[in-house]
């Protein structure tokens, strides 16, 4: 089941990536700006999309002199973790810019997080005198959300908030069926189930960045976030990341160490017939990526 994924980074840097060419004196009144990118694991906020596997991601962003920004992302993710799916996660977001790039800059906007025909059916209740689940519905993927972020230079602190039903599918069906399924212990899940029908709409997800340039090729990237799942303690958890980006031959080539401390680890555990995977371990990611 395992429905818990974190929210695509592309969502978290839409404001920083897209608008800073608002900023520049002399430019086109409109931009856009296309990048392919091949990595050995697609992860986000540390946490993999993709079963481990390697994957690609195509992005396109739009900004306007105005400070109006736009993003839509499409990339691979696994379909053992996004039951039923074509394998394919999208990112629709846009929103608004303004400040200084090189001091105090603030951003706003919407995003909505999208996984076709991705859906899983799990039980929204436990009847404790037959030992058996109850209630069992269908749930999407889909997330909404809405964000703000807040910078100074090249230091990136972002909020965002969901406001669709649920994140990514975290829901007492999900989450608590989850953990009741796969921990030895059963009391956390049935404590889970005790607490009633609920669902994840408030979650809070919070990201803090900071890159510095070595050279004018080279760039050290800094990366803590923090995941607070509404109404499911059990599947907060933060993560860290340290990079390095280098300009090569018309690529950018990275090299990324990303850690992530979950709560319950089995809510982020994927199955593929008799294979079991940590989603959340420690990983060193590796990609290129060209923008046109």
């Amino acid at each position: 089941m395992n429905p818990i994924r974190p929210l695509s980074v592309a969502i978290a840097t839409l404001l920083v990536s897209a608008a800073v060419p608002s900023f520049a004196q002399e430019m086109a009144s409109f931009a856009v700006t296309t990048e392919l990118k091949l990595t050995t694991d697609v992860r986000s906020r540390g946490v993999s999309d993709s079963f481990n596997r390697p994957g690609a991601k195509l992005s396109v962003q739009a900004a306007h002199e105005s400070g109006l920004v736009g993003l839509a992302e499409f990339a691979t993710v696994s379909k053992q973790q996004f039951l039923g799916g074509k394998g394919l996660g999208a990112t629709l977001a846009g929103g608004y810019r303004f400040g200084d790039p090189e001091g105090w800059h603030f951003g706003v906007g919407l995003a909505a997080e999208l996984f076709p025909g991705a859906k899983f059916e799990a039980p929204h209740s436990f009847d404790m005198a037959t030992g058996t689940p109850t209630d069992w519905r269908r749930t999407r993927y889909d997330s909404a959300f809405a964000l703000a972020e807040i910078g100074y230079g090249a230091l990136e602190a972002r909020v965002m908030n969901v406001i669709s039903k649920t994140y990514r599918g975290a829901n007492t069906g999900s989450v608590c069926g989850t953990m009741l399924s796969t921990m030895a212990d059963p009391m956390p899940g049935l404590a889970c189930y005790a607490r009633g029908d609920q669902n994840s709409r408030g979650s809070w997800l919070l990201d803090l960045g900071y890159k510095i340039d070595l050279n004018p090729t080279t760039a050290l990237n800094l990366h803590g976030g923090y995941q607070k799942v509404a109404n499911f303690k059990e599947a907060n958890f933060t993560d860290y990341a340290v990079g390095i980006t280098h300009k090569r031959w018309g690529f950018n080539w990275s090299a990324e160490w990303m850690t992530t401390r979950t709560k319950v680890r089995e809510l982020y555990i994927a199955l593929d017939g008799d294979k079991v995977r940590a989603t959340d371990n420690d990983r060193l990611v590796l990609s290129v990526s060209r923008s046109f």
